[in-house]
């Protein structure tokens, strides 16, 4: 049983009608597998929406890692302003 049910289960036990009936509710819908689909999409969404963002910042610090070499800054100030590590740096020289 995990935090969220551990939590209805303490309202419920208050043995208020209202608050009973509205648990029983949430377990229904949520024992639907329509429900259980659409949750998993949602998940999978904020997901993807993760990864995309993580990408866009990575492949802008890169971007910005092969400016300031060809620049000719020194490695130690790109690490220092893009967070990119020695090795990623190295590769991009290459």
């Amino acid at each position: 049983m995990g935090y969220r049910e551990e939590e209805l289960e303490k309202i419920k036990e208050m043995e208020t009608p209202v608050m009973s009936q509205a648990i029983d509710a949430y377990y229904t819908i949520t024992a639907s597998s329509e429900f259980r689909e659409k949750e998993r999409l949602r998940t999978k969404a904020r997901h993807d929406e993760a990864q995309a963002l993580y990408n866009a910042d990575r492949n802008a610090k890169l971007g910005i890692a092969r400016n300031m070499i060809s620049g000719g800054e020194p490695v130690e100030k790109i690490i220092r302003y893009t967070g990119l590590t020695k090795e990623n740096i190295e590769n991009l020289k290459v």
